[in-house]
């Protein structure tokens, strides 16, 4: 049941303004995920949302300032996904296994937001190409400081090897999702963090374990 239907079923309630506003952004991440931005319409979303278009723009002044803050919030997921697996172990192969699987999860959201990190067609705006660019900076420097840290390599060649590992996830899960018939989420995980933890252990410890 889409948003729209939940407001028809209940009819339009009057909602705290912050309710409201989630509600708009769950029925606009539906409709730029199935139209994309460029075909997406206000009014679709409107509709989905079973709002009017003056209660729309109340809350996002326009069709950028919306697709923004749901990127935003596809963003701040992903980076807090990867935060957690990362400090969740001190064991860098499970690190390499955590980082391949916050993709794969990422990718497998029934929501679908990873099509607007990873799929966009508005990346040829400042405002989106720059917080993609961003989050993948990001993402790449907190597995790059892991990487620097235990290998002793430099900042630069510790986020360039974060960058090929984390592409390489990328890459994997969104294949995976268009996969029939796929294979079991854990098994492609282990798969993908296997090829990734044969070429970074590689690297040797600058601070190996004491017997």
């Amino acid at each position: 049941m889409t948003v729209a239907d939940d407001a028809r079923a209940g009819g339009l309630a009057r909602l705290p303004r912050e309710e409201r506003r989630a509600q708009v952004l769950r029925a606009a991440r539906e409709v730029f995920v199935a139209q994309g931005y460029h075909t997406a319409a206000m009014d679709d979303i409107a509709e989905r949302a079973g709002v009017s278009k003056p209660v729309l723009y109340q809350h996002f002044p326009g069709k950028l300032d919306l697709y923004v803050a749901l990127l935003d919030d596809g963003i701040a997921v992903l980076l807090d996904t990867l935060r957690t697996a990362l400090e969740a172990t001190t064991d860098n192969k499970q690190r390499v296994r955590g980082a391949v699987a916050a993709y794969f999860g990422f990718v497998d959201d029934p929501d679908g937001a990873y099509r607007l990190v990873f799929e966009s067609d508005l990346t040829n705006e400042p405002a989106v190409r720059y917080r993609v660019e961003a989050a993948d900076d990001a993402c790449s420097l907190m597995l790059g400081r892991v990487i620097a840290e235990d290998t002793g390599l430099s900042a630069a060649q510790a986020e360039l090897l974060a960058s090929g590992l984390l592409g390489m996830a990328q890459i994997a899960a969104r294949r995976w999702l268009r996969e029939e018939p796929r294979m079991a989420r854990e098994a492609a995980v282990d798969l993908i963090a296997g090829l990734g933890w044969r070429g970074i252990g590689g690297f040797p410890l600058s601070h190996p374990p004491t017997a």
